[in-house]
């Protein structure tokens, strides 16, 4: 099978994986309660979303695991496996944390302790077998210099993948803010890895493209007004695909590029929270760099509208991945 033929033929399949499924579970999200839980703070546009179905994330987890297993198994394609690991594994532990939340109807799921600790393991797995078994050793691509490859001594570059993995995972978690958002975000960065794994002819294209059938899909009942949320089921699972990808490609160092949503929403929710902290400290009441963080809620307080920040923020990203891909071989 071509590498254009396996491509379309992901897309097509996870696509069509995720638009049967939609009909089909979220009324039986909607049959078993699991609505989304909207915390006060937030903004209050935002109220009326409560109730809305979650979870819808296992959606997309299940168009992606069918489509690799067909290739896995009728192609013979093994290298999917280690994204497809953190695909699930981060999956999961957005399950728990989502089951725990719509079961005791709050806004918090598993505690951060926890949460961390299993986002460990997972990345620790995949760390042992990057350095073990992978034979990509600790090289790294630096953008914009014709391809040339760094090697990292292992105590740097073990630090590095925890730190670019979990960042990567709970900036897509914070992206996962406004409807649509997330979902469009990603998409597009689904499509940078798909050209790239095809081009370099890693193997790795039929989960990538698998990514933006699954996607596609999802977006349909996604896009404003949501009729159903991914939830941090499907939100980690995005971090956890994305961060693998790039280590599989040797790229980690594009994530800052292609991902600088996620890195925007992170960046926004550590300087209000370090700020605000700091200024009831020394002046006795908080202050607040940004109206509301993650950045998105700054925008939308700002004026603009939940599709005009999605847009916006798609557009920046299809941008980005434009000149990241003209810095693999720039």
């Amino acid at each position: 099978m071509s590498t254009s033929t396996t491509i379309i033929a992901a897309i097509i399949i996870s696509f069509a994986v995720s638009v049967i499924l939609c009909p089909i579970v979220i009324p039986m999200l909607k049959k078993l309660k699991f609505g989304q839980y909207i915390r006060e703070e937030g903004p209050k546009s935002h109220q009326s979303k409560s109730g809305t179905p979650t979870m819808g994330g296992m959606i997309i987890l299940a168009s992606v695991i069918v489509t690799s297993l067909i290739f896995m198994f009728v192609c013979k394609n093994t290298r999917i496996v280690p994204v497809l690991f953190m695909v699930i594994g981060f999956g999961i532990i957005g399950f728990l944390d989502d089951y725990i939340k719509v079961v005791k109807k709050r806004n918090l799921g598993l505690t951060e302790i926890q949460k961390l600790v299993a986002q460990i393991v997972v990345t620790a797995i995949f760390c042992f077998y990057i350095v073990k078994y992978s034979g990509l050793g600790t090289a790294t691509i630096i953008p914009f210099t014709n391809g040339m490859e760094v090697t990292m001594p292992m105590w740097l570059f073990i630090p590095f993948l925890f730190i670019a993995v979990l960042g990567t995972v709970n900036g897509a978690n914070l992206t996962d803010g406004l409807d649509g958002l997330a979902t469009s975000v990603t998409v597009i960065i689904a499509v940078f890895f798909t050209a790239v794994a095809a081009g370099t002819k890693s193997g790795l294209e039929p989960i990538s493209a698998a990514f933006v059938g699954a996607l596609l899909g999802f977006f349909l009942y996604n896009v404003y007004p949501a009729r159903v949320f991914m939830g941090d089921t499907g939100s980690l699972a995005l971090g956890g695909f994305v961060s693998s990808m790039a280590f599989m490609l040797k790229m980690p160092i594009f994530i800052v590029i292609v991902a600088c949503i996620y890195l925007l929403e992170s960046l926004s929710d550590i300087i209000q929270v370090s700020w605000f902290k700091y200024t009831k400290k020394k002046y006795g009441e908080g202050r607040r760099v940004f109206k509301m963080a993650p950045i998105h809620h700054h925008f939308e307080l700002g004026g603009w509208s939940e599709t005009r920040v999605v847009a916006v923020f798609s557009i920046v990203t299809a941008i980005l991945c434009l000149i990241a891909y003209i810095g693999i071989a720039g």
